[in-house]
């Protein structure tokens, strides 16, 4: 098949995927003040596509990280299929866990799909080891971070607090719930939208379309609109479980982990690591859940969240895999 058409055909999944990450996380940004009323839904869907759009415009080097760490895009045969297929099963993956409301990781999915599909295609010895742990590494710690984070950070607004009345201070906190929210809707734009544009470029690369793992002004701007867009559509499912099935969030709680997350993210983004933004919010709620009462938290439903995150990379690895089998007899 004509090169050109695959690209573009990849350009299209790449996008379409981009867009189901905007719906699949816009629960990520704006769950908890939706949950504790700080904005109204429509309100915060599109604050949250906007800070998404102004985030995914911000920054590259998460791009370029994905890009080029998995695996080196220049020396890989079939590149540009490699790419099909791990977007085949990353959307898969991500329909499937939306539609049950689980709040799984788009940047696990798209990952494991793509060392899938590298491995399907040239073996492990493609797969750049010291990248793709990285990469793990940042994926696995920064909930970590955040539940240490969260739990920190609640504790020192508690103490502050302590002989606040509970109606001043759920007014006062609801009011900075809004700017915590927009923080983290930036936050989430600027690692999530570039995974895309990553992917995007692994597969110019591989094709043979550019040399370099810069990131292309049209790649950028595609990628920022789709994941926008996306977000602007709002993922109802999954906000009901992050906004009120891990723990009753009120207004000072749910600024805590509003600006855990984006600290988080924003960190990882200026070390130009991906992390699951997934992750890093439902375990920010946790650890803020965690300073208030432990016995607060809601552990079936992290228990559930926990075996999807644990899951989700062997999953769509091995999903990448059939895909890629697939498309190389249908197109090779």
């Amino acid at each position: 098949m004509d090169q050109q058409i695959v690209i573009i055909a990849v350009v299209i999944l790449a996008l379409s995927f981009d867009f189901i990450n905007g719906f699949h996380d816009t629960a990520n940004a704006i769950a908890t003040s939706i949950s504790t009323k700080a904005i109204k839904p429509r309100v915060a869907i599109v604050l949250a596509a906007c800070m998404n759009l102004l985030g995914a415009l911000t920054f590259t080097g998460v791009a370029k990280t994905v890009g080029g760490s998995v695996a080196n895009p220049a020396n890989l045969e079939n590149g540009v299929y490699v790419v099909a297929a791990a977007l085949i099963a990353a959307i898969i993956w991500n329909l499937l866990t939306w539609y049950y409301g689980i709040p799984s990781s788009s940047s696990h999915a798209l990952i494991g799909s793509l060392a899938g599909a590298v491995i399907a295609s040239a073996g492990f010895s493609a797969v750049n080891l010291s990248g793709f742990l990285t990469i793990i590494e940042a994926l696995i710690l920064s909930p970590l971070l955040a539940f240490t984070v969260g739990y920190i950070i609640m504790t020192i607004i508690r103490i502050i607090f302590a002989n606040v009345s509970p109606h001043k201070m759920n007014s006062k906190f609801r009011f900075l719930q809004i700017f915590t929210a927009a923080f983290q809707a930036f936050s989430h734009g600027t690692n999530d939208a570039q995974k895309t544009m990553g992917i995007i470029t692994f597969a110019l690369v591989a094709g043979g379309f550019q040399e370099s793992l810069d990131v292309a002004l049209w790649v950028k701007i595609s990628a920022a609109m789709a994941m926008a867009l996306g977000t602007s559509v709002g993922g109802w499912r999954i906000i009901k479980t992050v906004g009120s099935k891990i723990i009753k969030l009120e207004p000072a709680s749910g600024f805590a982990a509003d600006l855990t997350s984006a600290l988080v993210i924003t960190g990882a983004t200026l070390i130009k690591l991906p992390v699951s933004t997934t992750h890093v919010i439902s375990s920010s709620i946790m650890g803020v859940g965690s300073a208030k009462r432990f016995s607060s938290v809601k552990w079936g439903t992290a228990v559930t969240m926990v075996s999807a995150w644990i899951i989700t990379l062997p999953v769509t690895m091995v999903l990448a895999a059939i895909s890629f089998v697939i498309v190389r007899a249908l197109f090779l």
